[in-house]
């Protein structure tokens, strides 16, 4: 389901204990509502889903789909 209202993209950080990855997703701001942008369903749920990725460390998959950048262990 689509909302209608002026779509704008931005960068979004998904962070796990592993990885930082950084994604461009959609956002709609609502006609009904101008004072902030929200997300449709299927950007919720690509989101849901780079996380669950970043925790398994599917890396393969998260390259597809955004900037991965790893923690590293300080001394």
């Amino acid at each position: 389901m689509k909302i209608p209202g002026e779509r704008i993209t931005r960068t979004r950080f998904i962070q796990t204990d592993k990885y930082v990855v950084a994604v461009d997703v959609e956002m709609v701001i609502p006609a009904d509502d101008p004072s902030e942008p929200c997300y449709e369903p299927e950007t919720v749920r690509l989101l849901r889903d780079i996380h669950e990725h970043a925790e398994r460390g599917d890396l393969a998959w998260l390259a597809r789909h955004g900037k991965v950048y790893a923690a590293v262990e300080s001394a």
